[in-house]
């Protein structure tokens, strides 16, 4: 059994083609997108198109992450249109108006995780979230410590636990359970600029995993964020969002430690906050 994982794509249309392109030749049974398919970068609507004729022609199975709530947030009534916080929520206010209502839809649909039993057994099987089973947002990193791990991994534990949302790839075998962490499709934070996904195979000697790294048309991924309209309409975040993209490393966090409560006190402009950010 093959099994491919992939996630945090953020909108990056090249790297999800060249990830597509390697799955036509490795011909995976099952492919779980554990979430953060959209926000967060330029293409949007072309990725979530994507996967989801993916998903009716071929069965992918799709999983809800915390950027796919982001952008939910923006489409409740209450969700602000001016102000600071308005302003920090752009990026995702504008992913939601490129993908349309109906595709909002699509997205409350999405399960927040999945089990994957071998042969019907369902005592050993697979599970999949986007965080972890504490969460969208609760994420497993290489410095997590397996007493840590395994209470993420929900009970009774899988045989196998499969991730994203931290944008870094890890395989981690603990006895007890092997442990996924496909990194991430479109933005990776670990200062590989490559795509990333993972392969889970079932061998007779039991689970496997696998961190696959990819080239792709990483300056058409650039070209993107000024030929959509996303670095000039998104907002000042869309700049550091750019910037993760080259440096494949995070920046939104370190600008939120540093800046976002004197933007949201109004003490400083989200664009002052970003230029200075950026001048460090």
């Amino acid at each position: 059994m093959k099994i491919a994982i992939l996630s945090d794509i953020h909108g990056n249309y090249p790297a999800l083609c060249a990830v597509l392109d390697h799955l036509e030749h490795w011909r995976p049974d099952f492919v779980i997108v554990a979430g953060d398919i959209v926000n967060r970068g330029p293409r949007s609507r072309e990725c979530w198109q994507l996967v989801q004729e993916r998903r009716a022609r071929e069965g992918w199975h799709l999983l809800l992450g915390n950027h796919e709530e982001y952008v939910l947030e923006q489409a409740k009534d209450e969700a602000p249109l001016e102000g600071p916080r308005a302003e920090i929520m752009r990026v995702s206010r504008w992913t939601l108006e490129q993908l349309g209502a109906e595709s909002a839809q699509a997205l409350r649909a999405l399960p927040f995780s999945l089990e994957l039993a071998m042969n019907g057994h369902v005592r050993w099987p697979l599970r999949a979230t986007h965080g972890s089973m504490l969460g969208t947002r609760d994420g497993i990193y290489p410095f997590s410590t397996p007493m840590e791990i395994c209470a993420k991994a929900g009970a009774p534990l899988p045989a196998v636990f499969c991730v994203g949302h931290t944008h870094q790839p890890l395989v981690r075998d603990l006895d007890v359970v092997l442990v996924v962490n496909a990194g991430s499709v479109g933005l990776p934070f670990d200062g590989d600029p490559r795509a990333s996904y993972a392969q889970v195979t079932w061998q007779r000697d039991g689970w496997h995993g696998a961190i696959v790294r990819l080239d792709y048309n990483r300056a058409q991924a650039e070209r993107d964020f000024y030929e959509t309209g996303f670095l000039e309409n998104a907002g000042p975040l869309a700049r550091l969002i750019l910037r993760e993209l080259q440096l494949a490393r995070g920046q939104i966090y370190s600008w939120a430690q540093q800046y976002e409560q004197a933007v949201l006190s109004g003490e400083l402009s989200l664009e002052r906050s970003v230029e200075r950010f950026l001048a460090q």
